[in-house]
């Protein structure tokens, strides 16, 4: 894969997009972020990819005929921003197959638990650390995996674990995993800047960093 010029698909606020974004700026992450897709118009991340200089755009489902227009669209657009590499940043909806397909292992996402446990659809935001601190586990987390067909579902990339404390609430908990999260998901996507990642099924293989020259 040639240089990453990454798509980051996001719903919100964009604070990861933004992270991840200045990063890679900053020359931290050897990629570029080409663009951002919104599928609200009223994201506050329209307004940090302006301030960036970053193109950005809406693309709403529900604003074209059927799902295959609607990925044309998505494709279109990626392909005129020479994208070859995704990133969902806050994204709320599901990548839909055309997309995956096109993108297959170049999709990445973070989910706030340490998957398979505390995934699948329904389970997102304070709902997952309900159901940690329901449960009892003493340990937590995240996980940036790839993106297939299915929720929270493809191969991991990386996971990083936190402790949880007695007395600790969905709120403490949700906190503590947020400090690790953009972190993570940053590591993650140098190790594909880096061309250090190889996917076999559903394991994924890292190679060591090259020593400086």
């Amino acid at each position: 894969m040639s240089n990453l010029r990454i798509a980051f698909l996001v719903s919100g606020n964009g604070t990861l997009f933004e992270y991840l974004s200045r990063k890679m700026k900053e020359g931290a992450i050897p990629a570029t972020p080409a663009l951002l897709v919104s599928s609200s118009a009223k994201a506050p991340a329209l307004e940090r990819a302006a301030r960036l200089g970053i193109p950005a755009m809406v693309l709403r489902r529900e604003d074209h005929a059927s799902d295959d227009e609607f990925c044309s669209a998505m494709l279109a657009q990626f392909e005129h921003h020479h994208v070859n590499f995704l990133c969902l940043a806050g994204y709320l909806k599901l990548v839909l197959n055309p997309v995956i397909t096109a993108f297959h292992n170049r999709i990445l996402n973070i989910h706030p638990a340490l998957l398979p446990a505390f995934g699948g659809q329904g389970m997102y935001g304070r709902k997952v650390f309900e159901a940690a601190i329901e449960y009892g586990v003493r340990i937590h987390g995240a996980t940036v995996h790839l993106v297939d067909a299915a929720y929270d579902h493809g191969p991991i990339v990386l996971q990083r674990a936190v402790f949880v404390r007695p007395d600790d609430t969905p709120d403490t908990l949700q906190a503590r995993v947020h400090d690790i999260e953009y972190d993570l998901f940053a590591d993650a996507v140098k190790l594909f800047a880096e061309h250090r990642v190889r996917v076999d099924g559903r394991r994924v293989y890292i190679s060591p960093a090259k020593p400086p020259s």
